[in-house]
């Protein structure tokens, strides 16, 4: 887990099984005034599926100041020609005190406020590399004791209902996953708990 000041953050992955490359990459930052939290799933799995999921990142963090969705359309215009890739991105501002998220594919996105669960994201269908149709942006105030769960396609629904996702500690929270969730991955699975624990720390 790292435990930075305003913002706690802990991350599952484990590879398909059989496989020594995992095809999800992932990458998170705090700094004064934001957090920025990415999670990208390269089509298909292996080497050359992460060569794909990490240009994605490599992208965000070069370009870590601009806004949610310039970060997807510069992706998008990178993978062009490669194999592809899904993503989804959280930003906090803690300044204007609002998160804005997004995700194109098959990445989740929960929020949950106070253990409770607050909505699901529905991601904008397509992926990057291509002609996709776009993507929804959406931005809202944040609180105080704010959990976001997000996760590739290697996390099924069923997992997703369990009670240890309203748990107020992101360490416990990936822990139990590990510990209560299937064993032999039938697909690259990486899941970020992230929780805002507000100006206080």
């Amino acid at each position: 887990m790292i435990s930075g000041k305003y913002v706690d953050v802990s991350v599952y992955q484990k590879s398909k099984k059989g496989n020594h490359f995992c095809g999800d990459s992932y990458f998170f930052i705090e700094e004064d005034q934001m957090f920025l939290g990415v999670l990208a799933d390269g089509l298909g799995s292996g080497e050359i599926a992460k060569e794909s999921s990490q240009a994605v990142i490599d992208i965000v963090q070069q370009h870590k100041y601009k806004t949610v969705k310039q970060i997807i359309d510069l992706c998008n215009k990178q993978l062009i020609g490669m194999r592809g890739a899904v993503m989804g991105i959280l930003k906090i501002d803690f300044v204007d005190q609002t998160f804005t998220f997004s995700s194109i594919g098959n990445i989740g996105i929960i929020i949950l406020e106070k253990g409770c669960k607050k909505k699901r994201n529905i991601p904008s269908s397509g992926y990057l590399g291509s002609r996709y149709r776009g993507v929804k942006v959406m931005t809202e105030k944040l609180s105080e004791g704010t959990n976001f769960i997000v996760f590739s396609d290697g996390v099924k629904d069923k997992e997703l209902s369990e009670y240890y996702f309203k748990d107020y500690n992101v360490e416990r929270i990936t822990d139990a996953y590990a510990q209560y969730s299937d064993s032999a991955r039938q697909d690259d699975t990486t899941l970020m708990a992230i929780r805002y624990k507000g100006e206080k720390g």
